[in-house]
């Protein structure tokens, strides 16, 4: 049986930035993922935002490692090369009522974000020339970045620092021992003929649960049965190139009233493209990117308030991506209407199992926070040894 120090289940951004932070540290460090590359779930199918921190409660893990993460990710960024660009954003609001974008402000500096401000509709249209707003919010932290290229360089550094970096490695079965947790590993081609894919075990001082949709399910073989995770499927399209000058920027709207999206919004890409959403929708199979896919349509209906030029002709749909959730989908018999529904992160060692920390329902603005969260893991991991 092999012996490690740390075996770190998942290898997306999250799960690289921890494999980067713990392997300066600790040598025999794992990390697993069960697909054929790395990054390929939540990590690639998203914005590509850093964001700043501006609508998370105040004190809030997710709050906390925003604001750390943003610094930190444009500081590796530049560091390593990962193509980004620090944008700044608008946030628009479309009705004389100005008291929702008051109230982010003041969200934001309780944060600790600065260069916050409110502005009238000529600066935006001078910002954004096609966009509608009555007002925006400028908040000149946030900015974009390549995320699969974030995640190999996470990878990279992490396995130039002697980090063992194993794709198609699917957990099965995890068993506490004494002064370790036995991990049992599928690895090959589990999804072809049972002659390529064989399973062996390592016996780790540490694990981490670092499995993003499939969390929950991992914390279940040690016990934990206290999360479920919820996958929320999001849709974008993109715009056609001939109509990409309608965004300059970062544009979004005022966030989901009961917190379950930042709204569908604009995002101009490193390569000069505009993708058009994320939408938010409840579905019940982790896998589930394509069934019953929004007509371009649909999209076009929630854009054009900010953006009225907008038409079906000019956009195509693009990729979707599902976030880890921890909120149930909402009950019409239990829960009222716009009552906010948004669970932090989970960030802790387990209690029954204490050399397992688990990471639960690390959804945005999990791409951001990666590092800040590494360092926190790295502190628990450093509890946890000794």
């Amino acid at each position: 049986m092999d012996r490690a120090n740390i075996v770190i289940i998942g290898g997306g951004v999250v799960g690289c930035a921890i494999a980067r932070a713990v392997s300066q540290r600790w040598d025999d460090v794992f990390l697993l993922d069960q697909m054929p590359k790395l990054g390929m779930v939540t990590s690639s199918r998203n914005s590509g935002v850093i964001h700043s921190g501006l609508y998370y409660t105040p004190g809030s893990l997710k709050a906390r490692h925003c604001l750390a993460g943003n610094r930190l990710t444009y500081e590796f960024c530049a560091a390593h090369n990962v193509p980004h660009r620090r944008t700044g954003k608008l946030v628009v609001t479309t009705t004389p009522e100005e008291a929702e974008l008051t109230h982010l402000a003041e969200r934001g500096r309780a944060n600790g974000l600065e260069g916050l401000r409110i502005v009238d509709r000529a600066a935006i249209r001078a910002r954004e020339p096609h966009i509608e707003g009555r007002a925006a919010l400028e908040v000149p932290s946030t900015g974009i970045v390549a995320s699969e290229e974030l995640v190999k360089a996470y990878a990279r550094v992490a396995a130039e620092q002697g980090a063992n970096i194993l794709t198609h490695a699917r957990v099965v079965r995890l068993e506490p021992q004494k002064d370790s947790i036995q991990v049992w590993i599928r690895t090959g081609n589990a999804a072809g003929p049972t002659s390529d894919a064989s399973v062996e075990s390592v016996d780790a001082r540490c694990v981490v649960n670092a499995a993003g949709l499939f969390a929950d399910e991992v914390a279940a073989m040690l016990g934990n049965t206290n999360y479920r995770i919820y996958p929320v499927r999001g849709e974008y399209c993109e715009v056609t190139r001939a109509k990409s000058y309608l965004i300059n920027g970062l544009v979004y709207p005022l966030p989901h009233p009961e917190g379950l999206s930042l709204g569908l919004h604009f995002t101009k890409t490193l390569w000069g493209t505009v993708l058009v959403g994320p939408t938010a929708r409840y579905v019940a199979d982790k896998t589930d990117y394509e069934r019953d896919r929004l007509p371009v349509e649909e999209f076009v209906r929630r854009a054009k308030p900010m953006l009225p030029e907008i038409e079906a002709s000019d956009l195509t749909l693009a990729y979707s991506g599902l976030r880890p959730k921890l909120v149930p989908p909402p009950d019409p018999a239990r829960d009222k209407p716009g009552v906010k529904r948004i669970a932090d992160f989970v960030i802790t060692r387990d209690p029954s199992v204490p050399r397992a920390i688990q990471l639960i329902g690390i959804d945005s603005p999990g791409l951001t926070a990666a590092p800040s969260i590494a360092q926190h893991v790295s502190q628990l991991v450093a509890q946890t040894l000794g």
